[in-house]
């Protein structure tokens, strides 16, 4: 019985045919009942197969997963950050082989030096005693043994010692500079390791910072689903207290109608809260509803109406005899088909469910079906005038008039229906 009814209602398979109408509640829930006859009561509850319950199993296995999923991206960043420490590692001991390559380097130039030095001196020597030539005399225009290695003008010195120190000198600028290169190769390729895999740790850490975001709103979720539930079974203990409370201390009333009068069908229901009027008119609350007036029986339930109730019954005297009645939805009914009741026979229960009950005019047949369907009036939460006149008849015996949701309401009454 939703006040914020905005599109048609969905039906069950006969309930096209019975008038019954569906009514969303901010929650849903199951009719439990606790007790049989006049003084039995029924709740609404949330069980765990609820959304509410969905919601925390699909929370529960989105963290589950998500932990999963986290531990792996905990394995991926283990290993790059092993790769990423195994590649500095490398890259220092290439760069202390580089520095030590270079004060080899170093140290062969200054040999180089020094060796080319006593070449020239032994060159000056032989040019000096008259045995040089102009090889000898090269040696001091050029600056590198390789090159008089190269042009082979050494050769013709006389010291044995000289060609010696010349060899070693080209042999040693040979394999460092051929060290210098392979380790400046491995450097490179070294620092380019480093690279790729600070890339892939900061990608892996990335990852598994966006899994432990979404694990921590996932835990939130499931925070917030069980409080709601927690918040939903506390409401529903406090129901099943007052409708005990109810049971132990039942509604005591005594009504003495007079033949042919009515009497407000709702007096000994308890926080009565009028809504719409629409095929009839909607209340919630809880505790016993009587009948208006004297009658007899035709139905008690229909699947077509939510909760399954439709007690409907057809007066028998006063200005409406002839006229049916019916009480649906959350009821719990007291009253067996055929019985004869009279005003203030305990039709049945209200219960606090999840649609509240609706009360109007019904179908001659009394099987579920209302006059204002039957007129075409009714479209899935519009007042049609048999609500409105039921509420004017509730209305004119003390009870609450229900909340009109169109004025004027939808179509009109047939010639001689009864007004209040």
């Amino acid at each position: 019985m939703d006040r914020q009814i905005a599109t048609p209602l969905a039906f069950s398979p006969n309930m096209a045919a019975t008038g019954g109408e569906r009514r969303v509640r901010p929650t849903r829930g199951v009719r439990v009942a606790l007790g049989a006859g006049a003084a039995a009561c029924v709740v609404a509850a949330l069980l765990p197969a609820t959304t509410a319950g969905a919601d925390v199993n699909s929370d529960r296995t989105q963290i589950a997963q998500l932990q999963q999923r986290i531990a792996a991206d905990g394995a991926v960043v283990q290993h790059y950050v092993a790769a990423y420490n195994a590649a500095l590692i490398k890259q220092a001991q290439i760069q202390t082989a580089l520095t030590a390559a270079q004060a080899r380097v170093a140290s062969d130039q200054r040999d180089q030096t020094q060796d080319l030095a006593t070449l020239r001196q032994a060159a000056l020597d032989s040019y000096m005693s008259d045995a040089g030539d102009n090889a000898s005399l090269a040696v001091f225009q050029t600056g590198s043994a390789t090159d008089l290695a190269a042009r082979q003008e050494y050769t013709d010195l006389a010291s044995a010692d000289i060609r010696n120190a010349v060899d070693k000198v080209v042999l040693d600028e040979q394999a460092t500079a051929q060290a210098e290169a392979t380790l400046r190769a491995e450097q490179a390729a070294a620092a380019t390791a480093l690279t790729q895999a600070l890339a892939a740790r900061q990608a892996a850490q990335g990852a598994l910072a966006q899994d432990e975001a979404a694990l921590g709103q996932a835990k939130g979720n499931l925070a917030a689903a069980l409080a709601a539930i927690a918040a939903e079974q506390a409401r529903q203990q406090q129901e099943e207290a007052a409708l005990a409370a109810l049971q132990s201390h039942p509604v005591t009333f005594t009504i003495h109608p007079s033949p042919g009068t009515y009497i407000n069908p709702l007096q000994a229901v308890a926080n009565l809260t009028p809504e719409r009027i629409d095929q009839g008119v909607d209340y919630h609350g809880r505790g016993p509803i009587l009948a208006l007036g004297d009658g007899v029986i035709l139905s008690t339930s229909n699947s077509g109406w939510p909760g399954g109730t439709f007690i409907a019954y057809r007066l028998t005297d006063g200005r409406a005899a002839g006229l049916v009645v019916y009480a649906g939805e959350d009821i719990d009914p007291a009253v067996t088909v055929g019985e004869s009741v009279s005003a203030g026979t305990v039709l049945g229960t209200v219960y606090e469910g999840p649609d509240g009950i609706e009360t109007g005019w019904a179908d001659q047949s009394g099987d579920g079906t209302t006059m204002a369907r039957n007129a075409g009036q009714f479209s899935g939460s519009n007042s049609t005038a048999f609500g409105a006149n039921f509420s004017q008849l509730l209305a004119s015996l003390g009870a609450p008039p229900g909340v009109l949701q169109n004025n004027p309401p939808t179509g009109s009454l047939p010639p001689g229906w009864p007004t209040w």
